[in-house]
């Protein structure tokens, strides 16, 4: 049979110990037994997410973690700081028009990120601003911000900070409650290595009193719900059974190895990658310096179809990489180092690249990605 290897950022490989906990018989989800693993998946999530406040289990995709962000802390007319720097961070000016709410749009160069001077600067042209919507792995460029120091920056103002932790959460660390961040969102098919299904949103007391206070109308995505059924260790609707089930064998796997010891797993595995592209002669498209662990974004080379590239990989060779988005659609190429992967598959997605590159008439000698990563891989 075909491989078929992810290097996508997300949905991400599901190792065969979690597929083992999905096929698990089903359960009915108002009964202790179901309780107790909601119970363990949200004091998992709490110590991933370094949180000692409230996190939500919702049955939705990350998209639906961030929707049920907007239209629970915010009105219609009130105004948020959005930062657009990629596919992502557009994502949050969507939600907050579709929700009436007006968003004050910090524009980012694709492949940079926002300081924390540029949203003090845009905060005090926005006084009135309840809310400022950041992603901490900008997956469309490959990019993370300083986000301790932009939660520096807004901890001070009336504002709540919003991060879209969805690709990075169990990939790079965070620390919601030091770093003030006061809502993260994250989602199950990215670093906890499971199928999509589930969005999980932390809230702290700031972001409750604004959630008591607003007006929007919700349903499916009221907090509220959320926070009363979680009180009784349970969920206001019909949950992802299957999926928190193994979320909770997710959560056990990652604490057995180590939080902090999978964060340094993921920075090697992007240094090599790294290494492994610019040895045969491609450009890392993000401003080097604020890289994200989560993947690697590259510019195609000059006469390359870069979306018959990641075709022929997928479709010939069973190696998916991800191709661009918006305005780098054909013109970068993503390989994701995150969840269930480790070297042996960062060095086959190198090896499948060089062959396809090669045959499409890049000039590089074979071989040369592959011993730059080994030797990143090697180092001790």
């Amino acid at each position: 049979m075909k491989r078929n290897l992810l290097l996508t950022p997300g949905p991400t490989q599901v190792p065969p110990e979690l597929c083992a906990a999905l096929g698990r018989p089903i359960i009915h989800h108002r009964t202790p037994q179901f309780q107790e693993n909601i119970k363990q998946a949200v004091e998992g999530l709490k110590e991933l997410f370094q949180t000692k406040h409230d996190v939500y289990l919702l049955t939705s995709s990350g998209t639906g973690g961030m929707e049920a962000a907007v239209c629970n802390l915010l009105s219609p007319g009130d105004v948020a700081i959005t930062v657009e720097g990629g596919k992502f961070g557009e994502r949050w000016t969507e939600l907050c028009n579709a929700y009436g709410v007006q968003a004050r749009v910090l524009k980012v160069e694709w492949g940079k990120v926002p300081t924390a001077d540029q949203i003090k600067a845009q905060w005090k042209a926005n006084p009135q601003a309840k809310a400022v919507f950041i992603t901490l792995a900008e997956t469309s460029t490959g990019v993370t911000p300083d986000v301790a120091a932009i939660g520096e920056a807004v901890k001070g103002t009336p504002a709540v900070l919003v991060v879209d932790a969805i690709s990075g959460l169990g990939v790079q660390e965070i620390k919601t409650d030091s770093w003030h961040c006061d809502v993260v969102v994250a989602g199950s098919q990215k670093g906890l290595m499971l199928p999509p299904g589930l969005a999980f949103v932390s809230a702290s007391p700031k972001a409750q009193a604004l959630i008591a206070s607003s007006n929007n109308r919700r349903y499916y995505f009221d907090l509220r719900e959320a926070k009363k059924a979680m009180e009784k260790i349970d969920t206001p609707f019909t949950p992802a059974i299957g999926i928190i089930i193994a979320l909770v064998e997710s959560l056990r796997l990652m604490k057995e190895r180590g939080f902090d010891h999978l964060f340094k797993h993921y920075a090697r595995l992007a240094k090599a990658t790294r290494a492994g592209t610019k040895a045969i002669g491609l450009e890392l498209f993000p401003q080097e310096s604020c890289t994200t662990n989560v993947l690697t974004a590259v510019k195609v080379p000059t006469g390359i179809d870069g979306e018959k590239l990641t075709k022929t990989m997928r479709d010939t060779h069973g190696i998916t990489f991800a191709g661009g988005q918006g305005p780098l659609k054909g013109k970068v190429i993503r390989m994701a180092h995150m969840g269930a992967l480790d070297e042996y598959d960062v060095l086959t997605g190198l090896a499948c690249l060089e062959k396809v590159l090669h045959e499409m008439g890049h000039k590089f000698e074979l071989g040369a990605g592959l011993a730059a990563a080994q030797k990143v891989l090697n180092q001790k």
